[in-house]
Protein backbone atom coordinates (compact mmCIF):
# COMPACT_ATOMS: atom_id res chain seq x y z
CA UNK A 1 0.00 0.00 0.00
CA UNK A 2 1.39 3.39 -1.03
CA UNK A 3 2.25 5.80 1.77
CA UNK A 4 0.86 9.30 1.71
CA UNK A 5 3.58 11.10 3.69
CA UNK A 6 6.43 8.73 4.55
CA UNK A 7 9.23 8.19 2.06
CA UNK A 8 12.13 5.75 2.37
CA UNK A 9 13.64 7.89 5.13
CA UNK A 10 10.83 9.58 7.01
CA UNK A 11 9.03 12.74 5.90
CA UNK A 12 11.10 15.45 4.23
CA UNK A 13 10.56 18.72 2.37
CA UNK A 14 11.15 22.44 2.26
CA UNK A 15 10.45 24.25 5.52
CA UNK A 16 7.20 26.19 5.39
CA UNK A 17 5.81 24.09 2.55
CA UNK A 18 3.43 21.23 3.30
CA UNK A 19 4.09 18.89 5.04
CA UNK A 20 7.06 20.57 6.79
CA UNK A 21 4.85 23.11 8.58
CA UNK A 22 4.26 23.61 12.33
CA UNK A 23 0.61 22.56 12.18
CA UNK A 24 1.28 19.33 10.27
CA UNK A 25 4.26 18.41 12.46
CA UNK A 26 2.18 18.98 15.59
CA UNK A 27 -0.50 16.63 14.23
CA UNK A 28 2.25 14.16 13.25
CA UNK A 29 3.52 14.20 16.83
CA UNK A 30 0.00 13.59 18.11
CA UNK A 31 -0.66 10.77 15.60
CA UNK A 32 2.68 9.09 16.38
CA UNK A 33 1.96 9.42 20.09
CA UNK A 34 -1.46 7.79 19.75
CA UNK A 35 -0.08 4.88 17.72
CA UNK A 36 2.87 4.36 20.06
CA UNK A 37 0.52 4.30 23.04
CA UNK A 38 -1.49 1.56 21.35
CA UNK A 39 1.47 -0.63 20.33
CA UNK A 40 3.30 -0.38 23.66
CA UNK A 41 0.82 -2.33 25.74
CA UNK A 42 3.52 -3.65 28.10
CA UNK A 43 3.80 -0.33 29.94
CA UNK A 44 2.92 -0.32 33.62
CA UNK A 45 -0.62 0.78 34.32
CA UNK A 46 -0.85 4.57 34.28
CA UNK A 47 2.71 4.99 32.93
CA UNK A 48 3.24 7.29 29.99
CA UNK A 49 5.15 6.14 26.92
CA UNK A 50 8.27 8.25 26.32
CA UNK A 51 9.69 9.49 23.02
CA UNK A 52 13.21 10.87 22.54
CA UNK A 53 13.65 13.85 20.21
CA UNK A 54 16.98 14.90 18.70
CA UNK A 55 17.75 17.31 15.87
CA UNK A 56 20.53 18.60 13.68
CA UNK A 57 21.66 22.24 13.61
CA UNK A 58 19.11 23.76 11.19
CA UNK A 59 17.40 26.89 12.49
CA UNK A 60 13.99 25.36 11.72
CA UNK A 61 14.73 22.59 14.24
CA UNK A 62 13.60 24.82 17.10
CA UNK A 63 10.18 25.37 15.52
CA UNK A 64 9.62 21.73 14.54
CA UNK A 65 10.84 20.44 17.91
CA UNK A 66 8.27 22.62 19.68
CA UNK A 67 5.52 21.43 17.34
CA UNK A 68 6.37 17.76 17.90
CA UNK A 69 6.56 18.33 21.65
CA UNK A 70 3.07 19.86 21.67
CA UNK A 71 1.56 17.02 19.63
CA UNK A 72 3.16 14.26 21.68
CA UNK A 73 2.16 15.90 24.95
CA UNK A 74 -1.44 16.21 23.74
CA UNK A 75 -1.42 12.44 23.11
CA UNK A 76 -0.21 11.74 26.65
CA UNK A 77 3.39 10.94 25.73
CA UNK A 78 6.41 12.12 27.73
CA UNK A 79 9.21 13.79 25.76
CA UNK A 80 12.97 13.48 26.25
CA UNK A 81 14.91 16.29 24.54
CA UNK A 82 18.57 15.90 23.57
CA UNK A 83 19.15 19.07 21.56
CA UNK A 84 21.48 18.80 18.52
CA UNK A 85 22.51 15.16 18.19
CA UNK A 86 23.50 12.89 15.27
CA UNK A 87 20.79 10.65 13.87
CA UNK A 88 22.57 7.45 15.01
CA UNK A 89 22.96 8.94 18.49
CA UNK A 90 19.17 9.19 18.73
CA UNK A 91 18.89 5.53 17.70
CA UNK A 92 21.35 4.56 20.44
CA UNK A 93 19.87 6.81 23.15
CA UNK A 94 16.36 5.57 22.38
CA UNK A 95 17.55 2.07 23.31
CA UNK A 96 19.70 3.19 26.24
CA UNK A 97 16.92 5.24 27.85
CA UNK A 98 14.26 2.59 27.17
CA UNK A 99 12.11 5.06 25.23
CA UNK A 100 9.24 3.76 23.14
CA UNK A 101 10.51 5.60 20.07
CA UNK A 102 13.04 8.14 18.86
CA UNK A 103 12.47 11.07 16.52
CA UNK A 104 15.14 12.95 14.56
CA UNK A 105 14.46 16.37 13.07
CA UNK A 106 16.84 16.49 10.11
CA UNK A 107 17.13 16.62 6.33
CA UNK A 108 20.52 14.90 6.42
CA UNK A 109 22.79 16.20 3.64
CA UNK A 110 20.21 18.67 2.24
CA UNK A 111 20.56 22.50 2.50
CA UNK A 112 19.39 24.34 5.63
CA UNK A 113 16.03 25.36 4.14
CA UNK A 114 14.93 21.72 4.00
CA UNK A 115 14.03 19.63 7.01
CA UNK A 116 12.43 16.32 7.85
CA UNK A 117 11.17 13.98 10.53
CA UNK A 118 12.62 10.48 10.97
CA UNK A 119 11.46 7.85 13.45
CA UNK A 120 13.20 5.01 15.26
CA UNK A 121 11.54 2.14 17.09
CA UNK A 122 12.32 1.26 20.70
CA UNK A 123 15.21 -0.95 19.52
CA UNK A 124 16.79 1.83 17.44
CA UNK A 125 15.58 0.57 14.05
CA UNK A 126 13.47 2.27 11.38
CA UNK A 127 9.73 1.96 12.00
CA UNK A 128 7.98 -0.90 10.24
CA UNK A 129 5.73 -0.16 7.27
CA UNK A 130 2.75 -1.24 9.40
CA UNK A 131 3.43 1.40 12.06
CA UNK A 132 4.05 4.10 9.43
CA UNK A 133 0.70 3.23 7.81
CA UNK A 134 -0.96 3.37 11.24
CA UNK A 135 0.49 6.84 11.89
CA UNK A 136 -0.75 8.04 8.51
CA UNK A 137 -4.22 6.68 9.23
CA UNK A 138 -4.24 8.51 12.58
CA UNK A 139 -3.20 11.74 10.81
CA UNK A 140 -6.45 11.67 8.85
CA UNK A 141 -8.51 11.70 12.06
CA UNK A 142 -9.38 14.83 14.06
CA UNK A 143 -6.78 15.77 16.67
CA UNK A 144 -7.96 15.65 20.25
CA UNK A 145 -6.23 16.39 23.56
CA UNK A 146 -5.88 14.21 26.61
CA UNK A 147 -7.38 15.56 29.83
CA UNK A 148 -4.90 17.76 31.67
CA UNK A 149 -3.92 15.14 34.24
CA UNK A 150 -2.83 12.77 31.46
CA UNK A 151 -0.80 15.19 29.31
CA UNK A 152 2.81 14.28 28.65
CA UNK A 153 5.75 16.08 30.26
CA UNK A 154 9.04 17.14 28.66
CA UNK A 155 12.52 17.08 30.12
CA UNK A 156 16.00 17.67 28.73
CA UNK A 157 18.66 14.94 28.77
CA UNK A 158 21.67 17.01 29.79
CA UNK A 159 24.25 14.23 29.48
CA UNK A 160 23.11 12.97 26.05
CA UNK A 161 26.32 14.00 24.27
CA UNK A 162 28.56 12.39 26.89
CA UNK A 163 26.58 9.14 26.80
CA UNK A 164 26.93 8.94 23.02
CA UNK A 165 30.65 9.79 23.05
CA UNK A 166 31.28 6.90 25.46
CA UNK A 167 29.18 4.56 23.33
CA UNK A 168 31.17 5.41 20.18
CA UNK A 169 34.45 4.85 22.02
CA UNK A 170 33.22 1.47 23.25
CA UNK A 171 33.11 0.20 19.63
CA UNK A 172 36.91 0.66 19.35
CA UNK A 173 39.16 -1.98 20.99
CA UNK A 174 40.19 -1.24 24.57
CA UNK A 175 43.77 -2.30 23.85
CA UNK A 176 44.12 0.09 20.92
CA UNK A 177 44.35 3.88 20.61
CA UNK A 178 44.86 6.58 17.99
CA UNK A 179 47.99 8.17 19.43
CA UNK A 180 50.39 9.41 16.79
CA UNK A 181 47.62 10.21 14.30
CA UNK A 182 46.77 13.74 13.24
CA UNK A 183 43.18 13.77 11.97
CA UNK A 184 41.12 16.55 10.40
CA UNK A 185 37.40 16.23 11.15
CA UNK A 186 34.83 17.99 8.96
CA UNK A 187 31.55 18.11 10.88
CA UNK A 188 29.55 19.82 8.09
CA UNK A 189 28.40 22.49 10.60
CA UNK A 190 25.98 19.74 11.58
CA UNK A 191 25.00 17.48 14.43
CA UNK A 192 28.44 15.90 14.99
CA UNK A 193 30.15 19.23 15.71
CA UNK A 194 30.18 18.80 19.50
CA UNK A 195 30.64 15.02 19.77
CA UNK A 196 32.95 13.77 17.00
CA UNK A 197 36.02 15.80 18.11
CA UNK A 198 35.66 14.43 21.65
CA UNK A 199 35.42 10.82 20.45
CA UNK A 200 38.64 10.91 18.41
CA UNK A 201 40.52 13.15 20.84
CA UNK A 202 39.72 10.92 23.82
CA UNK A 203 41.03 7.93 21.84
CA UNK A 204 44.36 9.72 21.56
CA UNK A 205 44.39 11.42 18.16
CA UNK A 206 45.49 15.01 17.54
CA UNK A 207 42.39 16.68 16.13
CA UNK A 208 41.88 19.62 13.78
CA UNK A 209 38.19 20.48 13.37
CA UNK A 210 36.52 22.27 10.49
CA UNK A 211 32.81 22.70 9.78
CA UNK A 212 32.29 22.86 13.54
CA UNK A 213 30.67 26.30 13.90
CA UNK A 214 26.98 25.86 13.05
CA UNK A 215 24.81 28.98 12.93
CA UNK A 216 21.54 27.39 11.81
CA UNK A 217 22.02 28.37 8.17
CA UNK A 218 25.38 26.87 7.17
CA UNK A 219 24.77 23.13 7.59
CA UNK A 220 26.37 21.22 4.65
CA UNK A 221 27.35 24.52 3.01
CA UNK A 222 30.55 23.77 1.05
CA UNK A 223 31.63 21.37 3.82
CA UNK A 224 30.97 17.80 4.90
CA UNK A 225 30.80 14.52 3.02
CA UNK A 226 28.87 16.08 0.11
CA UNK A 227 31.55 18.76 -0.37
CA UNK A 228 34.83 16.97 0.47
CA UNK A 229 37.02 19.61 -1.18
CA UNK A 230 37.15 21.54 2.11
CA UNK A 231 38.48 18.46 3.90
CA UNK A 232 41.00 17.66 1.16
CA UNK A 233 42.39 21.20 1.40
CA UNK A 234 42.53 21.14 5.22
CA UNK A 235 44.35 17.79 5.33
CA UNK A 236 47.08 19.13 3.06
CA UNK A 237 47.29 22.48 4.89
CA UNK A 238 47.71 20.82 8.28
CA UNK A 239 49.92 17.96 7.03
CA UNK A 240 47.48 15.53 8.63
CA UNK A 241 47.62 11.76 8.38
CA UNK A 242 44.02 11.62 7.20
CA UNK A 243 40.68 13.40 7.26
CA UNK A 244 37.12 12.34 8.03
CA UNK A 245 34.00 14.11 6.70
CA UNK A 246 30.49 13.63 8.05
CA UNK A 247 27.19 14.84 6.65
CA UNK A 248 24.78 17.12 8.46
CA UNK A 249 23.14 14.46 10.62
CA UNK A 250 26.15 12.19 11.07
CA UNK A 251 25.11 9.01 9.29
CA UNK A 252 27.39 9.33 6.23
CA UNK A 253 31.17 9.39 6.08
CA UNK A 254 33.94 10.01 3.55
CA UNK A 255 37.68 9.91 4.25
CA UNK A 256 40.76 11.60 2.78
CA UNK A 257 44.35 10.33 2.95
CA UNK A 258 47.52 12.35 3.61
CA UNK A 259 47.87 13.10 -0.12
CA UNK A 260 44.34 14.50 -0.34
CA UNK A 261 42.84 11.49 -2.13
CA UNK A 262 39.15 10.92 -1.44
CA UNK A 263 37.75 7.52 -0.36
CA UNK A 264 34.02 6.93 -0.71
CA UNK A 265 31.66 4.48 0.98
CA UNK A 266 32.55 1.57 -1.33
CA UNK A 267 36.25 1.92 -0.58
CA UNK A 268 35.73 2.29 3.16
CA UNK A 269 33.41 -0.74 3.17
CA UNK A 270 36.17 -2.73 1.44
CA UNK A 271 38.76 -1.72 4.05
CA UNK A 272 36.48 -2.70 6.95
CA UNK A 273 35.48 -6.01 5.34
CA UNK A 274 39.05 -7.06 4.54
CA UNK A 275 40.17 -6.12 8.06
CA UNK A 276 37.40 -8.16 9.66
CA UNK A 277 38.05 -11.11 7.33
CA UNK A 278 41.77 -11.14 8.21
CA UNK A 279 40.86 -11.21 11.90
CA UNK A 280 38.25 -13.94 11.37
CA UNK A 281 35.47 -11.67 12.57
CA UNK A 282 33.49 -11.02 9.38
CA UNK A 283 29.99 -12.38 9.79
CA UNK A 284 29.03 -13.72 6.35
CA UNK A 285 29.42 -11.23 3.52
CA UNK A 286 28.87 -7.61 2.56
CA UNK A 287 25.66 -5.96 1.37
CA UNK A 288 25.82 -3.11 -1.13
CA UNK A 289 23.29 -1.55 -3.48
CA UNK A 290 22.57 -1.46 -7.19
CA UNK A 291 24.86 1.61 -7.33
CA UNK A 292 27.82 -0.01 -5.55
CA UNK A 293 30.90 0.03 -7.80
CA UNK A 294 31.61 -3.26 -9.56
CA UNK A 295 35.23 -3.02 -8.39
CA UNK A 296 33.99 -3.50 -4.81
CA UNK A 297 32.27 -6.75 -5.76
CA UNK A 298 35.35 -7.99 -7.65
CA UNK A 299 37.72 -6.88 -4.87
CA UNK A 300 35.77 -8.70 -2.18
CA UNK A 301 35.59 -11.83 -4.33
CA UNK A 302 39.42 -11.97 -4.35
CA UNK A 303 39.29 -12.27 -0.55
CA UNK A 304 36.54 -14.90 -0.66
CA UNK A 305 33.96 -12.45 0.71
CA UNK A 306 30.35 -12.86 -0.57
CA UNK A 307 28.64 -9.73 -1.89
CA UNK A 308 24.95 -9.02 -2.51
CA UNK A 309 23.08 -5.98 -3.81
CA UNK A 310 19.95 -4.32 -2.43
CA UNK A 311 17.85 -1.51 -3.87
CA UNK A 312 19.27 1.97 -3.30
CA UNK A 313 18.62 3.20 0.25
CA UNK A 314 19.96 2.23 3.66
CA UNK A 315 16.54 0.76 4.58
CA UNK A 316 16.95 -1.86 1.86
CA UNK A 317 20.57 -2.57 2.78
CA UNK A 318 19.40 -3.22 6.35
CA UNK A 319 16.63 -5.53 5.11
CA UNK A 320 19.16 -7.52 3.06
CA UNK A 321 21.57 -7.78 6.00
CA UNK A 322 18.81 -9.06 8.26
CA UNK A 323 17.63 -11.50 5.60
CA UNK A 324 21.14 -12.98 5.22
CA UNK A 325 22.10 -12.60 8.88
CA UNK A 326 25.13 -10.51 7.89
CA UNK A 327 26.36 -7.44 9.78
CA UNK A 328 28.26 -5.25 7.29
CA UNK A 329 26.83 -3.25 4.41
CA UNK A 330 26.46 0.21 2.97
CA UNK A 331 26.27 2.60 0.06
CA UNK A 332 28.87 4.48 -1.95
CA UNK A 333 27.41 7.69 -0.48
CA UNK A 334 29.15 6.75 2.78
CA UNK A 335 26.16 5.35 4.65
CA UNK A 336 27.76 2.30 6.30
CA UNK A 337 25.99 -0.21 8.55
CA UNK A 338 28.00 -2.16 11.13
CA UNK A 339 25.27 -4.12 12.87
CA UNK A 340 27.70 -5.85 15.21
CA UNK A 341 28.31 -2.40 16.73
CA UNK A 342 25.03 -0.50 16.42
CA UNK A 343 21.58 -0.67 14.83
CA UNK A 344 21.78 2.09 12.21
CA UNK A 345 24.24 3.78 9.88
CA UNK A 346 26.68 5.70 12.08
CA UNK A 347 29.41 7.81 10.47
CA UNK A 348 31.56 8.12 13.59
CA UNK A 349 31.44 4.39 14.34
CA UNK A 350 32.08 3.50 10.68
CA UNK A 351 35.15 5.75 10.66
CA UNK A 352 36.41 4.07 13.83
CA UNK A 353 36.05 0.65 12.18
CA UNK A 354 38.15 1.86 9.23
CA UNK A 355 40.83 3.10 11.64
CA UNK A 356 40.66 -0.21 13.51
CA UNK A 357 41.27 -2.10 10.23
CA UNK A 358 44.22 0.18 9.38
CA UNK A 359 45.73 -0.37 12.82
CA UNK A 360 45.43 -4.15 12.39
CA UNK A 361 47.07 -4.10 8.95
CA UNK A 362 49.74 -1.59 9.90
CA UNK A 363 49.02 0.21 6.62
CA UNK A 364 48.15 3.82 5.89
CA UNK A 365 44.81 4.77 4.36
CA UNK A 366 46.73 5.42 1.11
CA UNK A 367 48.26 1.94 1.01
CA UNK A 368 45.15 0.04 2.10
CA UNK A 369 42.87 2.05 -0.17
CA UNK A 370 45.14 1.48 -3.18
CA UNK A 371 44.10 -2.19 -3.16
CA UNK A 372 40.69 -1.20 -4.53
CA UNK A 373 40.69 0.97 -7.65
CA UNK A 374 37.12 1.94 -8.50
CA UNK A 375 35.95 1.43 -12.07
CA UNK A 376 34.90 4.52 -14.04
CA UNK A 377 31.17 5.01 -13.64
CA UNK A 378 29.07 7.26 -15.87
CA UNK A 379 25.56 8.32 -14.83
CA UNK A 380 23.30 10.14 -17.29
CA UNK A 381 19.87 11.42 -16.23
CA UNK A 382 17.45 11.39 -19.15
CA UNK A 383 14.47 13.72 -18.71
CA UNK A 384 11.37 11.90 -19.91
CA UNK A 385 8.13 13.21 -21.39
CA UNK A 386 6.18 10.03 -20.69
CA UNK A 387 6.34 6.91 -18.54
CA UNK A 388 7.51 3.67 -20.09
CA UNK A 389 8.13 0.12 -18.92
CA UNK A 390 11.89 -0.19 -19.16
CA UNK A 391 11.88 -3.97 -18.77
CA UNK A 392 9.62 -4.60 -21.77
CA UNK A 393 10.78 -1.86 -24.17
CA UNK A 394 12.39 -3.71 -27.10
CA UNK A 395 14.79 -0.99 -28.35
CA UNK A 396 15.99 -0.03 -24.86
CA UNK A 397 16.59 -3.62 -23.82
CA UNK A 398 18.41 -4.29 -27.09
CA UNK A 399 20.76 -1.36 -26.42
CA UNK A 400 21.41 -2.63 -22.89
CA UNK A 401 22.17 -6.16 -24.12
CA UNK A 402 24.51 -4.80 -26.80
CA UNK A 403 26.40 -2.77 -24.19
CA UNK A 404 26.65 -5.75 -21.83
CA UNK A 405 28.02 -7.89 -24.68
CA UNK A 406 30.67 -5.24 -25.38
CA UNK A 407 31.65 -5.09 -21.71
CA UNK A 408 32.00 -8.90 -21.70
CA UNK A 409 31.61 -9.31 -17.95
CA UNK A 410 34.10 -6.52 -17.19
CA UNK A 411 31.44 -3.91 -16.58
CA UNK A 412 27.81 -3.33 -15.71
CA UNK A 413 24.73 -1.51 -17.03
CA UNK A 414 21.87 -0.28 -14.84
CA UNK A 415 18.72 1.59 -15.84
CA UNK A 416 16.22 2.78 -13.27
CA UNK A 417 13.41 5.31 -13.15
CA UNK A 418 13.74 8.10 -10.59
CA UNK A 419 11.23 7.84 -7.76
CA UNK A 420 10.96 11.61 -7.36
CA UNK A 421 11.52 13.15 -10.82
CA UNK A 422 10.47 12.45 -14.45
CA UNK A 423 13.89 10.99 -15.25
CA UNK A 424 15.46 7.68 -16.18
CA UNK A 425 18.94 7.14 -14.78
CA UNK A 426 21.36 5.42 -17.15
CA UNK A 427 24.46 4.07 -15.40
CA UNK A 428 27.35 2.25 -17.06
CA UNK A 429 30.59 1.24 -15.40
CA UNK A 430 33.64 -0.75 -16.40
CA UNK A 431 37.41 -0.80 -16.56
CA UNK A 432 37.70 1.34 -19.73
CA UNK A 433 36.50 4.89 -19.01
CA UNK A 434 36.22 5.93 -22.67
CA UNK A 435 34.18 2.88 -23.57
CA UNK A 436 31.92 3.35 -20.54
CA UNK A 437 31.22 6.97 -21.56
CA UNK A 438 30.33 5.98 -25.14
CA UNK A 439 28.06 3.11 -24.10
CA UNK A 440 26.22 5.31 -21.57
CA UNK A 441 25.64 7.99 -24.22
CA UNK A 442 24.42 5.41 -26.75
CA UNK A 443 21.88 3.97 -24.31
CA UNK A 444 20.79 7.46 -23.19
CA UNK A 445 20.10 8.38 -26.85
CA UNK A 446 17.86 5.32 -27.23
CA UNK A 447 16.01 6.14 -23.99
CA UNK A 448 15.55 9.75 -25.14
CA UNK A 449 14.02 8.66 -28.45
CA UNK A 450 11.76 6.15 -26.71
CA UNK A 451 10.35 8.63 -24.20
CA UNK A 452 9.60 11.59 -26.47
Amino acid sequence: MTKKYFGTDGIRGKVGEYPITPDFVMRLGYAAGKVLTQVNTNLAKGAHPAVLIGKDTRISGYMLEAALEAGLSAAGVDILLTGPMPTPAVAYLTRALRAQAGIVISASHNPYYDNGIKFFSSVGAKLSDEIEHAIEAELDKPMQVMESAKLGKARRINDAAGRYVEFCKSTFPNNMDLRGLKIVLDCAHGATYHVAPDVFHELGAEIVSIGNKPNGLNINEQVGSTHPQALQKAVLEHSADLGIAFDGDGDRVMMVDAQGNLFDGDQLLYIIAVGLKAKGELNGGVAGTLMSNLALEHGLQKHGIPFARAKVGDRYVLELLNEKNWTLGGENSGHILTLDKTTSGDAIIAALQVLHALKLSGKTLTAQGAELVLYPQVLINVVTAKKIDLASHVEIQASVKAAEKTLAGRGRVLLRASGTEPKIRVMVEGEDGGLVQKLAEDIADVVTQATR
